[in-house]
């Protein structure tokens, strides 16, 4: 499939899929969320689903309405949490105390200094961690956007 615009992707799906066009329109129409925190978060889970063509589509729609740093931060979350829901989601479904206790070593410098705003980017870890389904991510992530 050709590069599209979120507009043409929406568009683009076929009948069956019409609850998947109209929850696009919704989940980016309006919100508490600020449009950097929708098009951050929306980009950050299109590139853990892996899904290239949804990527593309909010990747450019990001840029025009979120900015350069919330894509960085987009896509970086996206990139860690990857890499730390493989991990934690292991040590989860494995249930050995003796896991717990090893030290992850998983470099992860950006959640410390995002380029955009702190509680931004935990949002994105946040929402990368649900379709991916780690746990202890979800509950990490979302108990620093509670406090944050």
């Amino acid at each position: 499939m050709a590069t599209l615009d979120l507009e043409g992707l929406r568009e683009a799906l076929p009948e069956y899929a019409k609850d998947l066009k109209l929850n696009l329109q919704a989940v980016l129409g309006e919100s508490t969320l600020s449009p950097v925190q929708q098009y951050g978060t929306a980009l950050a889970v299109a590139a853990a689903t892996r899904h290239g063509v949804l990527r593309e589509a909010l990747h450019q729609e990001a840029l025009l309405r979120a900015g350069e740093i919330a894509v960085e931060d987009a896509l970086a979350a996206a990139a860690l949490m990857g890499m730390n829901n493989i991990f934690y989601r292991f040590r989860h479904m494995v249930g050995k105390e003796s896991y717990g206790q090893l030290p992850a070593r998983l470099r992860m410098n950006r959640i410390a200094k995002p380029a955009g705003p702190k509680l931004d980017f935990e949002l994105y870890c946040l929402a990368v961690s649900a379709v991916h389904g780690c746990e202890a991510c979800v509950r990490a992530h979302e108990k620093t956007l509670i406090e944050g």
